[in-house]
């Protein structure tokens, strides 16, 4: 099942034309894709990272914009994982308003690391199906 969450857009994230500049989408992103490590794997992102002592860096991303954000709405994010190699993992993003209109969208591949040598792994088993069952519904 995709994972759902919700943030608002702060003054912090506009530009001067008082909509979401484009770095923060991706921000944005970051912070769905941290808070939805509990919901698919039952572990949190920094347990994955400290205790387990996996990293997950972005090794490829696009993205496409069709309506911009604006200061106070709510964003709605639609979060799943469309693919998962040995070590990659392919994940989709959709943000909407409370309009259900699609406003952003985005690809980011990521792969996983060791993070003491910072070297290309082997998703271990137990992440992988669990990402596996991350999906778009």
């Amino acid at each position: 099942m995709a994972f759902k969450s919700t943030l608002r857009v702060d003054f912090s994230m506009l530009d001067p034309a008082g909509v979401v500049y484009y770095p923060a989408y991706w921000e944005l992103a970051h912070r769905f894709f941290e808070e939805s490590w509990l919901a698919i794997t039952g572990t949190d992102y920094p347990t994955i990272i400290d205790a387990h002592r996996l990293g997950f860096p972005v090794v490829k991303n696009e993205a496409t914009f069709t309506a911009p954000f604006r200061y106070g709405e709510t964003v709605h994010c639609k979060l799943w994982v469309e693919s998962v190699g040995h070590s990659s993992t392919v994940w989709r993003y959709e943000f909407s308003a409370a309009d259900t209109v699609q406003r952003w969208s985005a690809e980011v591949v990521t792969v996983c690391v060791d993070m003491d040598s910072f070297e290309r792994i082997e998703l271990p088993e137990d992440i992988a199906e669990a990402l596996r069952s991350c999906r778009k519904d």
